[in-house]
C-alpha cells in the first residue's frame, strides 16, 4: 500500500474547499487570490514586508526593509516601533475600541472577570511604572512565572513598552527548570502569581519560586501577584513585594520607550524535545511585524470575533496568536486558566458556548481529547458558533480531524492545521482559511513571503511525494535572532546543515497540489530494511483502532533491518492490554502501511512524556527502550511522574 517513501495518507489525501459563507469573510478568498499575492511576495519581500508595515504605528521610519542574509539579518534597521503601543495605546486611544473588551478571563474554578482596552492601557502603564521604579531598563531580563492571567498580560506588556526582555516560564515548572531558565537569562526580577489551579489541585508558585532562587544572586525583587489569597505566600523582607500594593501606589502614565525594530523584545527557552533546552531570542518589532502578519491571514481575525487560543502563556503560540498578533489586530481574546476538561469533560464546549467563541485555536492533543470524551458530552452545548478551528504543535492525524470538524465544527467549521516552532516565531505553513482547500493532515502550504522547500542534505529540491528535509530559503521579521549568550550554538542549530537556508530539522512532504505534510522530526524517520516510514503515518495507522487513544512510534536500532518501530498507545477506557490486542493493533499497522511497518513491540502505557504545550517527545520514548532511562533534558516534562513510571515500567525490561 506504501511507496518507498511511506506516503499513503498523503496518496490518499483529498481536497475540501472552505464553505462560500466562511470564503466571503476571508481576507483572501480564492486560490488564485492567495498564489498571486504569494508570488508577489517572495518576488519582492521588501514590498510585501513594506505592506504589512503600513498597517502599524510606526515612531519612526527608514525606506530599507530588509538588510543582510541568513544568519545575520536585520528587518527596518534604524526604524523604531514599540509593541506594547501597537497593541494596546492605539485600540485604547481609538473612540470605536476603547471600551471594547480586550481580555475575558475565566478560572477553572469559575472566577470570571475582563478588562477592555482602555483599563488594561492604564493598568499597563502603572506595571511599566513599577518596572522603572526598580531600575530597570531596556535589555534587562525579567523571569515570569504566571499562568493564564489578564495580570500576565499587563505584565508582558509592560515589558514590551520599556523594551525590558521578559522570558516566560510555565506555571508549573519544577524548581530546577525554573532556576535554569531564570540563571541562563541572568534575570535580574522574577514576577509570579502566589499559586494556581490545576484539575482542582492548588499549585503553589510561590513556594516553587522561593526553591529556585536559593542561591541565585542576581534576582533583585520577586513580584508577587495574589491569585488565589487562602493560600499561604510566604514573603522575604527586602526581596518580595506584593503585585496589588505596588499598582496602588504606580501612575498610570508611562509613554512607551522608543525602540529599534531589532532590539531584543523576548526570550523564551524551547521545550526540551531535543536535549538541553534553548534561550530563543525574538527581535520586539520583527516579531510584531510577522505575528501580525500570521495572525490577520491565518486566522482572518477581525473585530468582531470572540477568539480563544488556549495555549498556555508558558508556550510560544500565546505570545504570537494573543499577547501580540491578536492585541496588535485588536480583537476579544478569551484567557483561561486550567484543564480544558475538568472539572467535567465538556468543560471545554461550555467556555465556547457562554462567550459565543467563534474562532478557536488548539492543539491536535485538546482534539483528541474531545474526540476521547466522545460526541455525546459535545452535543449537550451550542457550538453553532464556532467558523474556525485551528491547530498546531503535533501532527493532527485525519481520523480527529474529520471528528472535530464534523462533531465540534457542525461540518461547515474551517480548519486550519499549521505548522511552525518556537525559532520561527510564527507559522511558516498553514492554510489561508478562505483561500485553499483543506487537506486533513496537511499543514498547509507556505505563508506569504516565506520561501519554504524539501531538499536533500545537499540543499536539492527532491521530487513532490518524497520525504526530505524541510528547509526556509529566506528571512522573514519573526525568526530567532539569537540563542541567548551561545551564538555559535544558534548558527550550527540552524544553519550549518543547508547551505543558505534555515534547517528546522524536520522531515516533510510536499504533494502535488503544492501543500506540505511535515512528518515530525528528522529522527521521526524510521528506516526499515531500506523502507523510509513516517512515524506520523504509522501512528494514524494505529490510532484508527478503536481502543487507541494515542500513539507514539520510535525507531529502535537493529543489526539486521537498521531499525525496528516501536510503538507506544494508551488505551480508551474499558480496554485492556493484552496479547490479542497487540496482535491486532500489528496487523492493523499490516493491512494499512505493509509487512516491513509492523512493530516490533506494543506498550501499553498510562501516559506519554509530553511538554506542557501537549506535544509528545519522543526523544525521551527512545532513550527508555535504548538505555532503561532518560539521559538528557527533562525540564520541558508536563508531568514527570509519567517518565518516573516508564522507566519503572518499561526500563528494567531493556536493561535485562
Amino acid at each position: 500500500m506504501a511507496n518507498d517513501a511511506g506516503i499513503s495518507l498523503i496518496a490518499t489525501s483529498t481536497k475540501i474547499e472552505p464553505p462560500e459563507e466562511y470564503r466571503a469573510k476571508s481576507y483572501l478568498q480564492s486560490y488564485e487570490a492567495y498564489l498571486a499575492k504569494y508570488r508577489r511576495s517572495i518576488d519582492d519581500p521588501a514590498g510585501f514586508w513594506n505592506e504589512v508595515a503600513d498597517e502599524l504605528a510606526w515612531q519612526s521610519r527608514l525606506s530599507t526593509v530588509i538588510e543582510g542574509h541568513m544568519p545575520d539579518f536585520k528587518f527596518f534597521p534604524g526604524s523604531t516601533i514599540n509593541v506594547c503601543e501597537n497593541c494596546v495605546d492605539r485600540h485604547a486611544k481609538h473612540p470605536l475600541t476603547r471600551n471594547k473588551v480586550a481580555l475575558f478571563f475565566e478560572g477553572e474554578n469559575g472566577d470570571r472577570k475582563s478588562v477592555t482596552y482602555q483599563q488594561f492601557y492604564d493598568e499597563v502603564q502603572k506595571f511599566a511604572n513599577v518596572l522603572k521604579s526598580f531600575g530597570l531598563q531596556k535589555g534587562d531580563v525579567v523571569s515570569v512565572y504566571m499562568q493564564n492571567l489578564i495580570e500576565t498580560y499587563v505584565v508582558l506588556m509592560a515589558c514590551l513598552r520599556l523594551g525590558v526582555v521578559y522570558n516566560t516560564v510555565f506555571a508549573g515548572f519544577s524548581p530546577g527548570a525554573l532556576r535554569e531558565r531564570i540563571v541562563s537569562s541572568n534575570a535580574k526580577m522574577v514576577i509570579c502569581a502566589n499559586a494556581s489551579l490545576r484539575r482542582g489541585k492548588v499549585l503553589n508558585l510561590k513556594a516553587t519560586v522561593d526553591e529556585a532562587l536559593e542561591g541565585v544572586e542576581s534576582v533583585k525583587q520577586v513580584i508577587v501577584y495574589n491569585r488565589l489569597p487562602g493560600v499561604e505566600t510566604p514573603m522575604t523582607p527586602g526581596r518580595d513585594l506584593d503585585y496589588d500594593a505596588l499598582m496602588a501606589a504606580a501612575a498610570a502614565d508611562c509613554p512607551p520607550a522608543v525602540l529599534d525594530a531589532n532590539d531584543a523584545g523576548l526570550l523564551i527557552f524551547t521545550s526540551g524535545t531535543s536535549g538541553r533546552p534553548k534561550g530563543i531570542v525574538h527581535a520586539g518589532g520583527g516579531f510584531l511585524l510577522g505575528t501580525y502578519a500570521y495572525t490577520k491571514y491565518q486566522l482572518d481575525l477581525r473585530p468582531e470575533d470572540v477568539y480563544w487560543n488556549t495555549a498556555d502563556i508558558g508556550w510560544l503560540t500565546s505570545h504570537i496568536f494573543v499577547l501580540v498578533g491578536g492585541l496588535a489586530l485588536g480583537v476579544t481574546t478569551l484567557l483561561y486558566e486550567g484543564a480544558l476538561d475538568y472539572p467535567q469533560p465538556g468543560r471545554l464546549y461550555e467556555v465556547v458556548q457562554r462567550y459565543r467563541v467563534n474562532k478557536l485555536f488548539s492543539a491536535p492533543t485538546a482534539y483528541r481529547m474531545m474526540m476521547k470524551h466522545g460526541e455525546e458530552v459535545a452535543s449537550r452545548y451550542d457550538l453553532s458558533s464556532l467558523e474556525l478551528l485551528v491547530s498546531v504543535g503535533e501532527p493532527f492525524n485525519p481520523e480527529a480531524w474529520h471528528w472535530i470538524r464534523r462533531v465540534v465544527g457542525g461540518g461547515k467549521a474551517v480548519i486550519n492545521n499549521t505548522w511552525g516552532q518556537t525559532e520561527t516565531g510564527g507559522t511558516p505553513l498553514a492554510s489561508l482559511p478562505g483561500a485553499t482547500p483543506m487537506k486533513p493532515g496537511s499543514c498547509g502550504v507556505p505563508f506569504l513571503g516565506h520561501a519554504l522547500d524539501v531538499t536533500d542534505l545537499d540543499g536539492k529540491p527532491v521530487p513532490d511525494g518524497t520525504p526530505g528535509y524541510l528547509v526556509i530559503r529566506n528571512v522573514f521579521p519573526s525568526l530567532a535572532r539569537d540563542v541567548f549568550g551561545d551564538h555559535d550554538r544558534y548558527l550550527s542549530a540552524y544553519f550549518s546543515q543547508v547551505p543558505g537556508a534555515y534547517f528546522t530539522g524536520d522531515s516533510a512532504v510536499r504533494d502535488a497540489d503544492g501543500q506540505y505534510w511535515v512528518l515530525g522530526r528528522v529522527d521521526d524517520v524510521i528506516n526499515v530494511s531500506g523502507h523510509r516510514i513516517s512515524t506520523m503515518e504509522m501512528e494514524s495507522s494505529l490510532i484508527q483502532h478503536e481502543a487507541v487513544v494515542e500513539a507514539a512510534v520510535v525507531g529502535q536500532p537493529d543489526e539486521i533491518k537498521g531499525a525496528v518501530p516501536i510503538a507506544f498507545v494508551t488505551l480508551e477506557k474499558g480496554f485492556t492490554p493484552s496479547a490479542e490486542l497487540e496482535a491486532a493493533l500489528k496487523a492493523q499497522v499490516v493491512r494499512d502501511i505493509g509487512t516491513f511497518a509492523r512493530p516490533e513491540q506494543v506498550y501499553f502505557v498510562e501516559a506519554m512524556p509530553k511538554t506542557r504545550s501537549g506535544k509528545i517527545i519522543r526523544r525521551m520514548l527512545r532513550e527508555i527502550i535504548k538505555e532503561g532511562t532518560v539521559q538528557g533534558d527533562i525540564t520541558g516534562l508536563e508531568d514527570i511522574e509519567v517518565v518516573e513510571q516508564l522507566v519503572e515500567n518499561i526500563g528494567h525490561r531493556v536493561e535485562s
